[in-house]
């Protein structure tokens, strides 16, 4: 469980069951679920972390919504992009074992994250890797509920394959570029988990 849940799910558990008093009990049932299912968003499994060389791992839970080529920094590559419902476990994890060499904030506008345009215009961090295969990015990118993306990884730090790296509140979108060496075996429409599902295999060292 993220701590956040406790600074935004205690809230209305705690209103609801004060309008137990005056007996208003619609109310209470609304708050004290709204509440819960607050502590359900803000859940943080454990996952299977894969062990094979050269795998790119899944940064978040959800749809693949698309997969298409696209030029980052003048380097041709792919770009897969997922969808997070509200329903989704919202923790973004590390999709490469590599150093974090930058991380860009991008203000923008909050359209609904399912839009391709999302991926440009959206409110964004975008985190930029170095892994002994080359150079891994990944952005959080804000949706229309989302209104918070969150990084809890600096600049310059190290991180393993699979490990948690943020989280974005409420619905959201997460695209990942890779070069375009490496192959992908995830499929649009597929359903995946941060984490665990593999997106891509990189076998190739530089």
């Amino acid at each position: 469980m993220v701590k956040d849940a406790y600074r935004f799910g205690l809230p209305p558990i705690v209103v609801g069951l004060l309008c137990l008093i005056p007996r208003w009990y619609g109310a209470t049932g609304l708050l004290v679920l709204l509440g819960l299912f607050v502590f359900y968003f803000f859940r943080d499994p454990d996952r299977a972390i894969p062990t094979a060389s050269g795998t790119v791992v899944s940064p978040a839970d959800g749809r693949v919504v698309a997969i298409v080529e696209e030029t980052l920094d003048e380097v041709m590559g792919r770009r897969i992009s997922i969808f997070l419902s509200i329903f989704n476990v919202h923790v973004q994890r590390a999709p490469f074992a590599g150093k974090i060499v930058k991380i860009v904030y991008k203000p923008g506008k909050f359209l609904g994250a399912y839009r391709s345009s999302a991926s440009l215009l959206n409110e964004q961090n975008v985190i930029y890797m170095d892994t002994p295969q080359g150079r891994v990015v990944f952005k959080q990118i804000a949706g229309a509920i989302a209104r918070r993306v969150l990084c809890w990884k600096n600049e310059g730090e190290t991180v393993a394959l699979g490990e948690r790296v943020g989280m974005i509140r409420f619905g959201s979108r997460v695209d990942i570029w890779l070069p375009m060496d490496a192959q992908i075996v995830a499929k649009q429409g597929q359903m995946v988990y941060g984490g665990e599902s593999v997106l891509a295999k990189w076998n190739s060292i530089n």
